[in-house]
């Protein structure tokens, strides 16, 4: 009679197990990204600010998602810009007309 093996741990465990808990359903990847200093304190203002508010799961990659995906679902094409500058500009006129 062959031996059956043990269920799996993951299968068996009602816990949650060790590490931090997913927050993305979706296929993710890392990217690294440099970033200007001062950009990174001012996310790191935003971050810490919206958990003042209660909104604990605030991090600086989730702002940086949000900006992206608000950028893209904006419809605003950034491939007619051809440099950093001309997509801030094109991203700020565009929010400014908004407010």
């Amino acid at each position: 009679m062959p031996r059956r093996r043990p269920a799996t741990a993951a299968a068996t465990r009602s816990k949650p197990g060790p590490g931090r808990p997913k927050v993305h359903a979706e296929a993710w990847s890392k990217v690294s990204v440099d970033l200007f200093s001062r950009q990174v304190a001012h996310l790191d203002r935003l971050a810490n600010k919206a958990r003042r508010r209660g909104h604990t799961s605030v991090t600086r990659a989730g702002l940086i998602r949000g900006l992206i995906d608000g950028v893209l679902k904006s419809g605003l094409d950034l491939s007619a810009h051809g440099s950093e500058a001309l997509i801030r500009e094109a991203v700020t006129t565009r929010l400014k007309r908004r407010l």
